[in-house]
């Protein structure tokens, strides 16, 4: 099943194969902030800013969450890096 980060019901990103390229896109639009944690694990985990959540969803009926990914991917390839 194919995922997509939502604010409360509405559905704001592209459906993505797994939820680890929706984790990627939402970093990469700075919606992801490291939080502390409790005392039990050493290092912050990343949570989603306000009230956005990655969940599964059904992709629109023209879309290809495989296609999403390698668009985003090749767009990413074609961004500069800074600082490298």
């Amino acid at each position: 099943m194919p995922y997509a980060l939502f604010c409360h019901d509405a559905r704001l990103s592209k459906a993505y194969p797994t939820e680890a390229d929706v984790w990627k896109q939402a970093r990469k639009c700075g919606l992801v902030v490291d939080v502390a944690t409790d005392e039990e694990k050493p290092s912050p985990r990343p949570v989603l800013d306000n009230d956005y959540e990655i969940r599964p969803c059904r992709p629109d009926p023209h879309e290809d969450p495989a296609r999403n990914k390698a668009d985003a991917e090749r767009e990413a390839q074609s961004e500069p890096q800074w600082g490298s």
